[in-house]
């Protein structure tokens, strides 16, 4: 009973996601889509090379090989179909990344409520788009942080040596102290010991 509740939890977890409602839609688009190019080849174009050709349809375009029949009208109308389709859904992605394009570049154009802000102070009119667009680039170029150049592997390394130099430098000064007052102090026990032992 568990596993067949999770089987229908998975598949409404599958179900529900963007890219798979997305290509419903597109299949669905698609199914309507060909009919209309399939209406295009077959009541506008196929007419008119029917005409040229002085045959009723494509499709009894034909020449006999050794008693053999064959249609080349058949591959021409599935290769015009082809055509077709291929023009029309370039045109159509297109016209959809244009648009899309556009409406990115209307969003990064727009400025942010801070540069809004700094705009009103500024003295630009709010209401001419073509004047905040022009103000909001002018003042993303002055806001521009020029961004540091990063040091290259040796240029590290090299610092990396150089820290360790340092680092090694002091603890061998701190350790020579140490012997210093070491040996003072050890020069100091003898000295009183041996005045002692004179006593």
């Amino acid at each position: 009973m568990k596993k067949i509740k999770q089987f229908f939890i998975d598949f409404k977890k599958f179900i529900s996601r963007g890219n798979v409602l997305d290509l419903a839609v597109a299949l669905v688009v698609g199914t309507a889509f060909t009919k209309i190019v399939s209406s295009l080849v077959n009541d506008l174009i196929m007419p008119l090379i029917c005409a040229i050709f002085g045959t009723a349809t494509v499709d009894q375009l034909y020449f006999t090989l050794n008693g053999a029949q064959v249609f080349y009208g058949r591959f021409l109308q599935a290769v015009i179909d082809f055509l077709l389709v291929a023009i029309v859904l370039f045109i159509i992605l297109r016209i959809v990344m244009n648009a899309s394009n556009a409406v990115r570049r209307s969003i990064s154009e727009k400025p942010t409520k801070a540069e809004k802000k700094i705009l009103q102070e500024q003295g630009v009119n709010m209401k001419d788009h073509k004047a905040v667009i022009t103000a909001t680039k002018e003042l993303r170029e002055k806001n521009k942080v020029v961004e540091e150049v990063k040091p290259t592997t040796e240029e590290l390394l090299s610092q990396i040596l150089l820290e360790l130099k340092k680092q090694n430098e002091s603890i061998e000064t701190k350790q020579a102290e140490e012997r210093k007052d070491e040996n003072f102090n050890n020069s100091v026990i003898e000295k009183t010991s041996s005045t002692e032992d004179k006593d």
